[in-house]
């Protein structure tokens, strides 16, 4: 490979970092040809795989890696547990040659059921399949450790290497150890424990380690309601607690549901031009395929045309056979012995929203990637939201906001901060004195600045803005309301940003009566309005700190005649304070500033302490 070729393959597979979401999910690398030679997890897609392209990084077997790589996918999940699954799925499936080879060389564990009379159960990193059953291996240490720390709550089955037989518990050969009397093991070798209930248990520790932890809750259930049933209530409330550990583990994954076996799951998300549809696999109970792609429409086809399409073009792009397929609404498609499910609930529906989510994911990535190539297409996009959600009827291109700031009506002052194309025009912002309220009036003080600022702007025949947005809940907006409709007659939309209890703004108003427009508050659209506000905020706070330290700086100094700048900075700058300098004697003052005008600054203030 070139350097120039080299470069640009860096460039793109940086292109593909940049737009990663920051959310869990698990990562594929891609070699030359299109085979998958890497696959990993992370809690944060973007921090994790950008990690690999540092220029810091200086491990050898990470370079070698990262040389290979010509392509990168992912699938988002929505926890850390999921992607941990995930990622075991992927990696038995696929076996990706740098998996291995970034493990150091270490075998991936597993857990053993020994053949033993009273079995035990471990983890190892050695295949004997002489010694007992293997169930693994298991790529990511936590889960395998979840899985274990799950059969030892559950069943307490025994940890001591003694071989125990038949014979020897007749004999009463055996007595027990700590374990027993710290509760986590119930004694098998002494008959404490009963060797068909050891069986039992053991049995379905298998079942757990198989994946089948539906029927095992099945079973519980049914043997806690028959125990119940005969007044058995102590068993009954172990079986309980055994039914809710398990129900406890699964509920932890969204991934893998053990009853969905070989099953394709296909969603669609699109808007005017492209359609994304979304096809995730899943084989015994794990997802080993999820792949987006697109569609350009070119003659208006309906969701329902081109998820017809999709579900034809991956089931022969992907040779699968799954003789049901779970999609968000009807089709209109027979297929030989496939049968065509919409789930409203359970596990198959949140199947259907894992495909959902990464759909709507890769919509969004593309977004932004075509959006950092033309940050205007940005602006449009949220302009033309902000004009869908509020019905306005035009593009708000122009949205002003107003902000009082004071401190028990002292120093009181407004400010108006204009956006354009959703951002900070700052050289239209506008900052106001509050000349005709007298007191901490918010509301007298917000019409004076609103008839002032739009008076002017009549006057000048300048622009009027296309939104207005309050800094503020319902008061605020009718008192804008009263200005820019009642009085000076003029039509432009108003909306306001109003807070919780906890002074956090939570809530976009429009309308009157106001009400509230769903808006959520993560969206990108509600970040930029929050922006504004922020904005406003900030530069009213600015001006009203500016205005009250120069007040604060014109001292009792500047009111004695004959007295400038350069006597003021002398004396403060040996007095410190004025009021030490109210307090000196007259000796002090003329060692400083000559005896003329020390005379005019002693007799000031003595003149001032007179009643």
């Amino acid at each position: 490979m070139t350097k120039e070729e080299n470069e640009k393959r860096i460039k793109y597979l940086k292109g593909i970092i940049s737009r990663l979401p920051e959310k869990p999910g698990s990562y594929q690398y891609y070699d030359a040809e299109g085979v998958i030679i890497y696959v990993g997890k992370a809690k944060n897609l973007k921090a994790r795989v950008s990690s690999y392209f540092h220029t810091e990084v200086d491990r050898f077997k990470t370079k070698v890696l990262v040389s290979k790589i010509h392509d990168i996918s992912y699938t988002v999940v929505n926890t850390e547990e999921d992607a941990l699954l995930l990622e075991n799925s992927l990696i038995k499936k696929y076996n990706p040659r740098y998996n291995v080879l970034l493990k150091d060389g270490k075998t991936y564990p597993s857990i053993c059921i020994t053949n033993e009379f009273l079995p035990r159960i471990f983890k190892t990193r050695t295949i004997n399949k002489k010694l007992g059953s293997y169930y693994g291996p298991y790529s990511h240490i936590g889960s395998m450790y979840a899985v274990l720390e799950l059969i030892n709550k559950l069943y307490h089955p025994r940890t001591c290497r003694i071989p125990i037989s038949k014979e020897g518990i007749e004999e009463r050969k055996y007595s027990v150890c700590l374990e027993y009397h710290i509760k986590n093991c119930q004694g098998p070798c002494v008959a404490k424990q009963t060797y068909e209930d050891y069986r039992k248990n053991i049995e379905q520790a298998r079942e757990i380690l198989k994946g089948n932890t539906r029927k095992i809750l099945k079973e519980l259930k049914e043997e806690m309601m028959q125990l119940s049933d005969n007044l058995r209530f102590e068993e009954a409330n172990e079986i309980k607690r055994r039914y809710f550990l398990i129900d406890n583990f699964v509920s932890k994954s969204e991934v893998v549901s053990h009853t969905i076996t070989n099953v394709d799951v296909l969603s669609i998300t699109s808007d005017e031009k492209i359609a994304y549809i979304n096809y995730i696999h899943v084989s015994n109970g794990s997802i080993n395929q999820s792949f987006t792609f697109e569609y350009k429409k070119k003659l208006d086809e309906s969701d329902d045309e081109l998820l017809q399409l999709g579900i034809i073009e991956m089931r022969e792009r992907f040779k699968s056979d799954a003789k049901e397929i779970i999609v968000p609404q009807e089709v209109k498609l027979e297929l030989e012995g496939v049968k065509f499910t919409v789930p409203k609930m359970g596990d198959k529906k949140t199947l259907l929203d894992l495909s959902l989510m990464n759909g709507k994911q890769y919509k969004f990535d593309r977004l932004k990637q075509a959006e950092k190539l033309n940050p205007e297409q940005r602006q449009t996009r949220l302009m033309k939201e902000l004009q869908e959600k509020l019905k306005l009827p035009k593009l708000p291109y122009q949205i002003e906001c107003f902000d009082n700031s004071n401190i028990s009506g002292s120093d009181a002052v407004a400010a108006c901060v204009v956006f354009k194309g959703m951002k900070p025009s700052k050289k239209d912002y506008k900052h106001y004195n509050i000349k005709t309220v007298e007191g901490p009036d918010d509301y007298a003080s917000m019409k004076e600045i609103v008839r002032r600022r739009y008076t002017r702007v009549i006057n000048e025949e300048e622009a009027l803005p296309d939104l207005i947005v309050a800094d503020g809940g319902k008061g605020q907006m009718e008192v804008i309301r009263e200005v820019i409709q009642d009085e000076l007659h003029l039509d432009i939309p108003i909306a306001g940003l109003a807070k919780d209890n906890r002074h956090r703004t939570n809530e976009l108003l429009y309308g009157f009566p106001p009400i509230v427009v769903g808006l959520k508050t993560d969206s990108e659209l509600f970040h930029v309005l929050t922006q504004l506000q922020d904005e406003v905020h900030r530069f009213a706070i600015t001006f009203h700190r500016n205005k009250r330290s120069k007040r604060a700086l014109h001292s009792e100094l500047d009111n004695i005649k004959g007295i400038g700048p350069k006597t003021r900075e002398e004396l403060l700058s040996n007095l410190k304070t004025v009021k030490r300098i109210s307090e000196a004697e007259m000796e002090t003052l003329t060692a400083i500033v000559g005896q003329t005008k020390a005379h005019l600054i002693y007799e000031h203030f003595r003149n001032h302490e007179q009643p």
